[in-house]
């Protein structure tokens, strides 16, 4: 198949879809589940935070998102499925994201936690893209 078929078989609502779940789980993950957690590993604090510029920083992630789950959905492809899909997602966040911070965060003599943290949420948010995109055809 070639490039202009695959992008024109791609869902775009499923796209964004599942760009828009990294922000529905990232406000969980980041928040209650391991917000103070992720804070006291990465020295953020809550004057950072509170300075940034949420336009920017919100907007930027959804375009990232957005690049994101559209190549996740050209790497599934238009016959994808559910499992394909989830398979695709979990293999692409363990596999890819997660060993390429774990080398970046060995280097960076960052701690094994935030790396649990920041990895561990980029493995279940593939995952959760790939089961949006694999099984919304």
């Amino acid at each position: 198949m070639d490039a202009g078929a695959l992008f024109a078989s791609i869902n775009w609502l499923a796209v964004l879809v599942a760009a828009l779940a990294g922000f529905a789980l990232g406000a969980i993950w980041y928040g209650p589940l391991l917000g103070k957690a992720w804070m006291r590993e990465s020295g953020v604090t809550e004057a950072q935070t509170k300075a940034g510029n949420p336009a920017q920083i919100y907007g930027t992630t959804l375009l990232l998102n957005l690049i994101t789950a559209t190549s996740l959905a050209l790497f599934i492809g238009p016959d994808g499925t559910l499992q394909s899909g989830l398979f695709a997602g979990f293999m692409a966040g363990a596999t890819f994201i997660a060993t390429a911070f774990g080398v970046v965060y060995l280097f960076e003599f960052r701690s094994l936690k935030l790396w649990l943290i920041n990895a561990g949420y980029w493995v279940v948010i593939m995952s959760v893209m790939g089961v949006i995109l694999g099984a919304w055809r």
